[in-house]
C-alpha cells in the first residue's frame, strides 16, 4: 500500500474496456488516500490510459502528457494501456513521463508509486512479456457516467492480420460468472441504470476461466445469468464478433427483461477476398445472416457496424463491393476506420498499398452512408413511445439521452430527470442529428 496521500487525475483514450480499467485503477488509488480531481487541475499523480488502435496513439499520448505538465509541472505522470505495452521504451522518453506500466503491471500501480520521484531523465518502465499476461482482473467503471462499463473478458486468440491487440493484451481469458454477477450487483446498488458489457472479444467469453483454455461457461450462459440480476434496468452488449453471435443469444435478447435491442457487430470488409486476407473468421454470407436474424426477431433493433477502408489490396472494385453490401444491409450506423500500418502485423508487409488520399476518400464515402443509414433508422422510430435514459450533460441548456435501441434524443435540461428513465414520444429529427421528444411527466423508474 502506498504511503503517499494526495490527489490523482485520470484520462482515458480508446475503448470502453479502457474506461472500465481506468475506473478500477482510480478506485485503488482512492482507497489508498488519493482524492480524485479533474485532469486539468493540479494533481500529484496523472494516470493516462492509452490506446494502440487509433492512428495517432503517439501524438495523443504526448498531448495529454503536456496537459498534465501544464496543470502541475511537478506532478507524476504514469502511462498505462495498450500503447504502453507495445511501446514502453518509446513512451518513457516523452518529456514529463515518470512511469510506464505494461499490461501485467498497471493494476499494481500503488506499489510502483511508493518510491517514485519526479525526474529529468527518462521514465521508469515496468513491462512484462505479453505471454505473462495470462490472468484476469475484473473491472467496471462507475461515477463518471450514467452507464457502467463492466469488463467480462480480456485478450484475443484471433490472428487478424491488421491488429496489434493480441500483442497488447495477450490471450483470451474471462472473468468467472460469479465475479461478473457480483460486480453487476454492486453496480445496481449504486443506482446506475445501464451496464455495457465490455471486453476485447466478448463473444469468446468463458475461455480462460481457469487460467488456460478450459472453460465451463459460454457467452449465452453469461447473458442468461445477468438477465436474472435484480436492479439493472438495461444491459447493452458492446462489440461482438459475427461468428460468435449465435441465434440463441439473439433470441434471448429479443425476450429479455434487461438486454436492450442494440448490437454492434464488426464487419471490417464487405468483400470476401479481403476478409480472407484479414484472416477474419466469417464471410459476408454469415454476416448477412446475423443481421437478418436480428431484424427477424427485433425489427426495431439498432445494428452498428465496424468497417476498415484502405486495407492492402482494396481496389476500387473491392471497395465498392463493401459499399454496396453495406448499402443494402438493414443496419443503423457505421464506425469507419481508415487502415493504417502497424508494426509487427502481417498486413504491414502486404502488397497493394492504397494511397492515403484514396483511403480518406473512401472513409468519407462510408461516413456519409452511415449518416444516411442512421437518419433513415431514426425516421422509422418517429411517433413511437420509447424509454429514454437521460444523461448528466447540460449542453447549452439541453439534456441528452438514448432510447433502448440507441436513438439519441434531447430536451430542455431539467436536473430532476438526470439518470432517470422516461417514456416519451419521439417527435422529429433535429438539425444536429438528435430527435426531439414530446414533453411528458411520466417517468419510468422501474420496469413493470
Amino acid at each position: 500500500m502506498s504511503t503517499f496521500h494526495g490527489t490523482a487525475a485520470y484520462h482515458t483514450l480508446g475503448c470502453k474496456l479502457n474506461f472500465a480499467e481506468t475506473s478500477t485503477i482510480a478506485r485503488k488509488l482512492t482507497d489508498a488516500g488519493y482524492d480524485k480531481v479533474s485532469f486539468d487541475d493540479k494533481a500529484d499523480v496523472y494516470v493516462i490510459n492509452t490506446c494502440s488502435v487509433t492512428e495517432n496513439a503517439d501524438r495523443e499520448c504526448k498531448l495529454h502528457v503536456k496537459r498534465a505538465m501544464k496543470a502541475n509541472p511537478e506532478g507524476l505522470v504514469v502511462i498505462v494501456g495498450c500503447y504502453a505495452q507495445l511501446k514502453p521504451e518509446e513512451i518513457s522518453q516523452i518529456d514529463g513521463v515518470d512511469l510506464v506500466l505494461g499490461a501485467k503491471e498497471k493494476f499494481n500501480i500503488l506499489s510502483y508509486l511508493d518510491d517514485l520521484e519526479k525526474s529529468e531523465s527518462d521514465g521508469v518502465v515496468h513491462s512484462c512479456e505479453i505471454e505473462e499476461t495470462d490472468f484476469f482482473i475484473g473491472s467496471y467503471s462507475i461515477g463518471d457516467r450514467t452507464r457502467a462499463f463492466l469488463k467480462v473478458q480480456d485478450g484475443c486468440d484471433y490472428k487478424c492480420t491488421y491488429c496489434t491487440i493480441p500483442l497488447a493484451r495477450g490471450i483470451s481469458r474471462s472473468d468467472t460468472i460469479e465475479n461478473v454477477l457480483k460486480n453487476a450487483k454492486e453496480i445496481a446498488e449504486r443506482d446506475i441504470k445501464e451496464i455495457v458489457l465490455t471486453g476485447v472479444n466478448i463473444g469468446d467469453y468463458g475461455k480462460g476461466e481457469f487460467g488456460n483454455k478450459r472453460h465451463e461457461h459460454t457467452f449465452l450462459d453469461l447473458i442468461s445469468e445477468l438477465d436474472q440480476v435484480d436492479g439493472i434496468e438495461r444491459i447493452r452488449i458492446s462489440s461482438i464478433e459475427p461468428n460468435l453471435l449465435k441465434d440463441e443469444s439473439i433470441e434471448l435478447v429479443s425476450r429479455s427483461k434487461s438486454f436492450v435491442p442494440h448490437f454492434h457487430i464488426p464487419l471490417q470488409s464487405g468483400c470476401d477476398d479481403l476478409l480472407k486476407k484479414m484472416k477474419r473468421r466469417y464471410l459476408t454470407k454469415l454476416y448477412n445472416d446475423r443481421v437478418n436474424k436480428i431484424r427477424e426477431v427485433m425489427p426495431d433493433a439498432a445494428i452498428g457496424v465496424d468497417v476498415i477502408v484502405g486495407f492492402p489490396g482494396e481496389t476500387e472494385e473491392k471497395f465498392m463491393e463493401t459499399y454496396n453490401f453495406l448499402n443494402e444491409l438493414p443496419i443503423t450506423y457505421l464506425h469507419v476506420f481508415t487502415y493504417s500500418e502497424r508494426e509487427n502485423t502481417e498486413a504491414a508487409g502486404m502488397d497493394g498499398v492504397v494511397p492515403i488520399p484514396e483511403r480518406k476518400k473512401r472513409n468519407k464515402m462510408l461516413r456519409i452512408l452511415s449518416e444516411k443509414k442512421k437518419m433513415a433508422f431514426y425516421q422509422t422510430q418517429l411517433g413511437k413511445r420509447l424509454p429514454v435514459l437521460w444523461e448528466h450533460e447540460n449542453k447549452d441548456g439541453k439534456m441528452y439521452g438514448f432510447t433502448e435501441n440507441y436513438v439519441r434524443v434531447q430536451k430542455d435540461f431539467d436536473p430532476t430527470f438526470v439518470n432517470q428513465i422516461e417514456f416519451l414520444n419521439l417527435e422529429k429529427i433535429l438539425s444536429d442529428g438528435t430527435v426531439s421528444v414530446q414533453s411528458s411527466f411520466e417517468s419510468f423508474l422501474a420496469k413493470a
